[in-house]
This record gives structure tokens, sequence and C-alpha cells, in this order.
């Protein structure tokens, strides 16, 4: 069995040396706002995890977050380059394990970590001049040859994972994700609609007839009902 925690201090070695400002000027914000409407909105704004310069949005402070929040609704906001593979992992099951429904807005960006942390909402939304992005994840690691045999290892049992998370919420295979992954992809509203990876776009004068408005609404109640079978 591999050994992780070894793998972990080693890039957490990795980070210390490469910590200068010209990976991400901006820390992360976390926002909880709980509105008249009984919904609470969730803002995840800027970098995902701590590990770089501990002032990103942890998981753990996430997920203390969402144990103040009741049922009545999340509107999940999002504006990030990503970050934390393993933070935005544990992110998006504590809100598919939360037993409110979900619904996940792109607001400007959700690339990396960040788009498949918006794929735990029961409905996405994305703003029409928006963009998403999704790619094969990437780590730093010191050490000799095994080590970084290790890693690479990892990154491929990570992006499988990440692929499945996909997967799951489009209904398109895995491997379809893969690949896309490993080219890395954008994609910009309606595209992000087309793929799959978001059910409407948000403020667009074009967007779907309030008919196709229901049924959305529709299959994401369905999903939640699902998922607390």
């Amino acid at each position: 069995m591999r050994d992780l925690s070894r793998l972990v201090a080693l890039a957490d070695r990795g980070r210390q040396l490469a910590s200068g400002k010209s990976f991400h000027s901006e820390p992360g914000s976390l926002r909880v706002e709980a509105a008249a409407s009984g919904r609470t909105t969730v803002r995840v704004y800027g970098y995902i995890g701590g590990d770089w310069f501990d002032d990103g949005i942890t998981a753990a402070s996430f997920a203390k977050e969402l144990d103040g929040i009741g049922d009545g609704g999340i509107d999940l906001h999002l504006n990030s380059g990503g970050g934390s593979v393993f933070d935005a992992i544990a992110m998006h099951a504590a809100l598919l394990n939360h037993p409110s429904d979900v619904v996940s807005y792109v607001d400007s960006v959700a690339a990396s970590a960040a788009s498949f942390l918006a794929m735990a909402g029961d409905e996405i939304v994305i703003e029409k001049p928006a963009k998403m992005m999704i790619h094969d994840a990437s780590g730093i690691v010191l050490g000799n040859k095994r080590d970084m045999r290790e890693m690479a290892d990892l990154l491929d049992e990570l992006d499988a994972t990440i692929a499945g998370i996909y997967a799951d919420r489009t209904g398109k295979p895995a491997a379809h994700w893969a690949a896309a992954m490993e080219r890395t992809t954008w994609y910009g509203s309606a595209e992000a609609v087309k793929a799959g990876l978001a059910d409407r776009v948000a403020n667009d004068s074009k967007a779907a007839a309030p008919e196709d408005r229901r049924s959305q609404l529709i299959r994401a109640r369905a999903r939640v009902a699902l998922r607390g079978a």
C-alpha cells in the first residue's frame, strides 16, 4: 500500500519552496449569509485549500460553516481558479451529505478544483460571461525517483477520481472527461451547458423557455430525493 502520509510530507516540502506570491495573489474568501427566504448563500471566492499560504478556503472551515446551516436550501456561488484537490473533494462531499438542496452558481470562473466542487449542486447555473475549466491534477514533490513515480501514480488516481465526479453528475462516461481533462478544456457558458457541466445560463435573454426551466427544477428535486433515499 502506498504511504500517502510520506507523499503528503514530500509535497509540503515542495509547497514551502514554491510559496511565492506569483502563484496566488489573493487570499480565499468564504462568506455565509442567511437569506430571508430561508435559503443560505455560501460564497467561495478565491483559492481552495490552505496549504500554500494558509489563507485559502479550507475544507475544515467550509464544513464548519455548513454544520450551522439548516435544510432551507444552499446557494453556492463560485469565483475560483481552484486549488487543493483534497480540500475540494472534502467540500464536495460535505455538500452532497448535507440535508439541504444545493444550487451551484458559477459567477465568474470555476476552474480546476472549483469546477468539480460545482458538481455538488442539484442544479448548476452559470452566468453568461462566466467560464469553467477542467484539467489533470498536478503536484509538487521533492525526492528520489521512487518518490517521483509514487507521485505520478497518485496523480493518476486523482485524475480518475475527478473524472468520476464529472461522470456521476453528467451521465457521460469517465473516459470522456479524462480525455477533456488531459487536454485542459475551457468552457464558455453555453458550452458548459451543452457538455452537461451546467444546467442553464443565468441572465441570458436567449435562455431556455419557462417549461424547460421547470423540467430542470424537477430533475434537481429528483436528485435530492434520490440522495436522501
